[in-house]
């Protein structure tokens, strides 16, 4: 998933960059909110993980290899505006330090990989929260359908951005055929990895998963009365 420099023409990069940085920038503003001295901690945590997980790729068909993009996982834990920043700072330092996708792609980088992810992937988790029945399962659920189609859906937005500003000769046909099937696999071992991180995090900290605030009953402080005096 990660474009490299060239893949796409000049005029489309930009393009993409504008509404990679009008993303970034809302997220900045929107973070604010979602942030505070608790939060900002796991926040750190949360994109290093994704870090060392998009390092990590696994076989899917083929030759092929996929990782974890992260979108879905990040706006669970930590909050959908938040969850932007941890994925493009985790593109942005690819790139830059490892050559892990171009520096003039990043706009297209972060278009799909963290603005779509988040999107789609989020937005499902909250629709499906909102009917399923309050538990942890249920989180658990939503979280794996919102992780497993965030991943083609950005294969999606790709296949599209490539059809504006492709400069290979691969026709879009094959582009589509071989990025959407390929990570309609790629989604299924995401949902998994999201589906288990939320459910540990749930289970030993719930109050910590933006995501699913409000599923948990609050804790309640349980004082037994002192014993009469003799």
């Amino acid at each position: 998933m990660h474009v490299p420099d060239g893949f796409i023409n000049a005029p489309v990069s930009v393009g993409a960059g504008v509404v990679a940085a009008a993303g970034v920038a809302l997220a900045l503003r929107g973070a604010r909110r979602e942030l505070d001295d608790r939060t900002a901690p796991l926040a750190g945590l949360t994109a290093a993980f994704i870090f060392a997980a998009q390092m990590l790729n696994f076989p899917v068909a083929g030759g092929t290899s996929g990782h974890l993009l992260g979108g879905t996982l990040a706006a669970i834990l930590v909050g959908p505006y938040t969850g932007v920043l941890c994925v493009s700072v985790v593109l942005l330092v690819q790139g830059l330090v490892f050559a892990d996708g171009g520096i003039t792609a990043l706009g297209v980088n972060i278009v799909n990989m963290a603005l779509v992810t988040v999107v789609v992937g989020y937005g499902l988790f909250r629709l499906l929260i909102r009917v399923l029945p309050r538990s942890r399962a249920s989180a658990a659920a939503a979280s794996f359908v919102g992780a497993v189609v965030s991943v083609p859906a950005a294969a999606v937005v790709f296949t599209l951005i490539y059809a504006l500003g492709g400069t290979t000769d691969v026709s879009i046909g094959k582009v589509a055929t071989a990025m959407i099937g390929v990570h309609v696999l790629i989604g299924i071992g995401e949902a998994l990895i999201t589906a288990v991180t939320v459910s540990s995090v749930l289970a030993i900290r719930p109050d910590l998963v933006y995501g699913a605030r409000g599923l948990a009953a609050p804790l309640e402080l349980r004082t037994e009365p002192a014993p009469a005096a003799r």
